[in-house]
């Protein structure tokens, strides 16, 4: 399928199809005209690579599991330990900006806001 096909297929632009490609995210061969044909399963590829990121996943992380999720040669344990790998990370963030949310409504309570509260 060529770039334009697939673009149409998934939403996504020729350009993030390309900047997939480029990361080695996505494959496809070249034909003698010089245009890319995508194979079929490049449209599966995409889905799980807009819902990962939709889940929060980086690209960097997507590219260590997708080879596995893709070739569907990943078990079912492995996706729950990355999903709940990722639960502890978001955890761990929204601690991090609840504290930083007191600290902020704390100075802004405080006579001098940049400084810390007041004493």
């Amino acid at each position: 399928m060529r770039i334009g096909e697939l673009a149409r297929r998934t939403g996504l632009s020729p350009d993030a199809l390309r900047f997939y490609e480029k990361r080695g995210l996505l494959r496809s061969e070249r034909r003698a005209n010089g245009y890319r044909d995508f194979p079929p399963e490049a449209e599966f590829v995409l889905r799980l690579i807009k819902t990962a990121q939709a889940l929060g996943f980086t690209l960097g992380e997507i590219e260590v599991e997708l080879p596995a999720l893709a070739g569907g040669g990943i078990a079912r344990e492995r996706v729950v330990e990355i999903l709940r790998s990722k639960i502890g990370t978001i955890d761990e963030r929204i601690a991090r900006l609840s504290a930083l949310r007191d600290d902020l409504a704390g100075r802004a309570l405080s006579a001098c806001p940049l400084l810390g509260p007041a004493i």
